[in-house]
């Protein structure tokens, strides 16, 4: 299991061991006290041995990179609470192809529709849930809340944490 902390910090632990391996102390005693095990201990003196100091550098992240820069993420949670109707929609509610069609216009960014989902989540949002004429509730998009609205879900037992103007 990966230790918690940045990369960054993840290497600067490993340089303290280099360190405290210079000093005198052993795998087992650097593992103590940086609390690991003294298997990543010898494997940390073993790349610094075999590549100096850049062997314990941070490796990089791996995965795709995002789609959308992070001055982009914050555009778009910008343009999702202004409401669909403000883009031309009939109506407030953020499905996801208007999302999908509003990210592409704006960012000239392709996303299958099935994505959207998961980049609202990376956002804070989740999807508000609509009530059918029977009572029936039903998944409805992403909907920008008044703060009437917020207060009347509170006052009513439903939660809405995360980025005001949304259902979460």
């Amino acid at each position: 299991m990966r230790p918690h902390g940045s990369p960054e910090q993840l290497a600067q632990r490993r340089r303290k061991a280099v360190a405290l391996n210079r000093e005198g102390y052993g795998p087992v005693g650097i593992s103590r006290l940086l609390k690991t095990t003294p298997q990543s201990v010898c494997r940390w003196l073993h790349e610094y041995r075999r590549n100096g100091a850049a062997g314990l550098d941070a490796e990089p992240v791996p995965g795709r990179p995002q789609k959308l820069n992070a001055r982009q993420r914050r555009a778009l949670v910008g343009c999702l609470l202004k409401g669909a109707g403000a883009f031309g929609f009939a109506t407030d509610l953020w499905t996801c192809p208007r999302i999908v069609q509003l990210i592409e216009q704006r960012f000239g960014v392709h996303y299958h529709v099935d994505a959207v989902p998961r980049v609202m989540a990376s956002l804070g949002f989740s999807p508000s849930e609509a009530r059918t004429p029977r009572g029936r509730t039903r998944r409805g998009g992403y909907r920008p809340v008044d703060q009437e609205g917020l207060a009347a879900d509170q006052a009513a037992g439903r939660t809405s944490p995360g980025p005001p103007g949304f259902h979460r």
